[in-house]
């Protein structure tokens, strides 16, 4: 069975407090994130672009995926560990995205 966002969160927090990790400053944690967001920048470039870079080894495509899908659970992870922090559910983020987009552009649905 899969694990909803709001469960992974919990799940997410309680590893990161297990750890001592959470209680880093949301501002510090806003590093973490552009950091990971690099890392993101880097995985999306390769597929795109390709990598030329000395001593790298040429990744398959399922290699490129399977970094791109990490790249951007660990983007997600630090959102949600900011979310928390601020008591934020995350099913209330994706209501305000939504509700932000349809207002934007005028859409009923």
């Amino acid at each position: 069975m899969e694990k909803s966002l709001k469960a992974h969160q919990k799940w997410l927090v309680n590893f990161y407090k297990d750890r001592d990790w959470y209680n880093y400053s949301t501002l510090i944690r806003l590093n973490f994130l552009s950091e990971e967001v690099g890392e993101l920048n880097r995985a999306v470039r390769s597929i795109e672009l390709g990598r030329d870079h000395p001593g790298e080894a040429n990744k398959t495509e399922t290699e490129l995926q399977y970094n791109l899908r990490e790249e951007l659970a660990d983007c997600l992870d630090q959102i949600l560990i900011i979310a928390d922090k601020y008591d934020i559910d995350p099913q209330v983020l994706i209501k305000q995205s939504e509700a932000k987009i349809k207002a934007r552009f005028n859409l009923s649905e």
